[in-house]
């Protein structure tokens, strides 16, 4: 792994940011999926996100092991029962995900899902700006170890953390877009279809681009 370029370990946004370039380097020198889990979660570079987290929330893989894994699912940061359970994805938002991976043909034992941050922000606010980037490091290497084929962001947040700060959902959803040699397929969150309904538009994107990511997954 090269520890440079546009937001990776080493690269400009990366050594602006306190506590970024430490992390990239723990998380580099981590060779399996269980030694860095074990080391994400001894991670204290956000303070205030070590404070209010219950546990840390690394990801899921896989029960035969990162590499197994096509898709990755990359959402935004750990929710109340996320933080409980230690697992991303188990609210309501992960219900609703799990029934339209189904319905889309997709296994969610068979992905990675991932968020960009580990750790849950007090009162479930968006991840700050300098706390994705701390923990981009962490991120990079588990899609390393991953190889996934697709990576499927959920939300803006994902988003933007591959796509640049100047997108929006609407003109990048739907289609897949190249990134430091990555399929990249943007999507709404699940948490946006709950919020606009069965009947609202993210809802009706996110299942129709779960279609798509098991269209290009064969």
């Amino acid at each position: 792994m090269s520890l440079a370029g546009r937001g990776r370990p080493g690269g400009p946004r990366v050594r602006l940011v306190p506590g970024a370039l430490e992390v990239a380097e723990a998380a580099h020198a981590c060779r399996t999926w269980p030694e860095l889990a074990a080391t994400v979660r001894r991670c204290t570079a956000c303070p205030e996100l070590a404070a209010y987290r219950g546990q840390v929330v690394v990801g899921d893989v896989p029960a035969g092991g990162p590499a197994r894994a096509r898709l990755a699912l990359v959402g935004e940061a750990p929710g109340a029962e996320e933080d409980a359970a230690g697992r991303p994805f188990v609210g309501r938002a992960g219900r609703l995900l799990d029934g339209l991976l189904a319905a889309a043909g997709l296994d969610r034992a068979e992905a990675a899902v991932l968020n960009v941050l580990r750790c849950r922000p007090p009162g479930n606010r968006p991840p700050r700006p300098e706390e994705a980037t701390r923990c981009r490091g962490w991120l990079d290497r588990s899609l390393e170890l991953v190889q996934p084929e697709l990576v499927v962001t959920l939300g803006l947040t994902a988003a933007v953390l591959f796509l640049g700060r100047r997108v929006t959902l609407a003109a990048v959803r739907g289609a897949v877009h190249e990134v430091d040699g990555q399929r990249i397929l943007p999507t709404y969150h699940p948490s946006a279809a709950i919020r606009f309904g069965p009947d609202g538009v993210p809802r009706a994107a996110l299942a129709e681009d779960l279609r798509l990511a098991a269209t290009l997954l064969g």
